[in-house]
């Protein structure tokens, strides 16, 4: 390896460790309500920064002669190998999590798969070089499974498109999440390194791609309510410019407000009636899942909006929000039950105005409001 590729290598890798401690420093991966995909994105950011000193690391050692500069060439080589698999694996963690808000069965047992096979393989070649080599001059060489690791590494650069694209279908609210400004650096630098021998773009490719993911994700927590995780005023008032510019699509509106929320505030503590408020939210979100946009309107007032909207009638959302809420309520150990007050309607934009529209819902649901108290006999609080 020349001199000019080592130097190379090391500003594309200092670039890359420059920016990833800024992401951190500055808390660029915290995301308000999303204690999960933030912890995810912190752990990922610090491998990563691992991932560009070890890069570094391997190229100065490379062709120098002795007993550790092979022992790193191995382990620093076999580390790289290893961070483009998990990393992978990471992002899809995290596209599913923000798109599905949840990771199912078969995704853990394929990728617990991959990730055993690779790391059985890697294991190997320290003993019989299969995946490259360190040759007696101590100088990386690729050996034929490289290539293996090549397709894996495409494969969930596409698996994560797929999963991207289809909940983009499901849900014009993806809009918000960088699944092509992540990947789209790290594909680019793979194409080229894989057809340019002797170069490093990977770990700075990465470096780049989550501060790309970064600056969408904040972009997007402007839309976001703080405490309960599901969109905000902001976002609706978004939707309904967009809904009366286009004066072309057919939206389903539902409008929920829950019942006896001041006696949760009165009776148990603001601080339960927040916890109240998230767990409400929820349980919305998972009723909706990805087919549509849940958004807290204003203190206990929840807005869903299901875009595109095709069905006849909006019974089977409301009463899949209905049946979690009562589901809710009987395995619960809290104090208190939580109910709601629904009402929801079918809208062509074309003959809607933004006001009529809030007007319409609203009233729906403070009529169902009335029925629940008349039923119940309790006082309106």
């Amino acid at each position: 390896m020349s001199s000019l590729n080592i130097q190379s290598i090391i500003v594309n890798d200092a670039v890359g460790v420059v920016l990833l401690i800024i992401i951190l420093v500055t808390k660029g991966w915290s995301l308000p309500a999303r204690k999960k995909e933030s912890y995810m994105l912190f752990g990922m950011i610090l491998v990563s920064i691992t991932n560009c000193i070890a890069d570094a690391v391997v190229a100065c050692f490379d062709g120098k002669p002795g007993t550790l500069s092979n022992w790193i060439a191995y382990a620093g080589n076999t580390y790289l190998y290893l961070y483009n698999l998990l990393i992978g694996i990471g992002v899809i963690y995290i596209i599913s999590k923000h798109i599905d808000k949840v990771i199912y069965v078969n995704q853990v047992i394929f990728f617990t798969i991959i990730t055993s096979l690779e790391v059985v393989i890697l294991i190997i070649n320290f003993f019989k070089p299969v995946v490259f080599k360190i040759s007696s001059e101590n100088v990386y060489h690729r050996e034929k499974l490289y290539y293996l690791y090549v397709v894996a590494g495409f494969g969930l650069i596409i698996y994560g498109y797929m999963i991207y694209l289809y909940g983009k279908l499901k849900s014009a609210s993806v809009r918000y999440f960088p699944a092509w400004q992540f990947l789209l650096p790290i594909l680019l630098s793979a194409v080229t390194q894989t057809l340019i021998y002797g170069i490093s773009l990977q770990p700075v490719s990465f470096a780049i791609a989550f501060s790309a993911m970064v600056i969408c994700l904040q972009n997007e927590c402007i839309f976001i309510d703080k405490l309960t995780g599901v969109y905000n005023r902001y976002e609706l008032d978004k939707l309904q410019k967009s809904f009366i510019k286009k004066r072309k699509e057919r939206v389903g509106a539902i409008m929920i407000d829950m019942n006896d929320f001041k006696s949760i505030n009165d009776n148990y503590s603001h601080t339960e009636g927040d916890n109240a408020l998230v767990e409400f939210a929820d349980i919305l979100t998972n009723s909706i899942k990805t087919e549509g946009v849940v958004i807290r309107f204003a203190g206990d007032e929840f807005v869903v909006i299901l875009r595109r909207f095709k069905s006849e009638s909006l019974d089977p959302y409301i009463e899949s929000i209905r049946n979690a809420l009562n589901e809710r309520n009987n395995t619960s150990k809290k104090p208190y039950k939580l109910s709601a007050a629904i009402g929801g309607d079918i809208f062509d934009y074309k003959n809607v105005s933004e006001g009529d529209f809030m007007k319409h819902i609203d009233a729906l649901m403070y009529k169902d409001k009335d029925d629940y108290y008349a039923k119940t006999g309790n006082k309106r609080r």
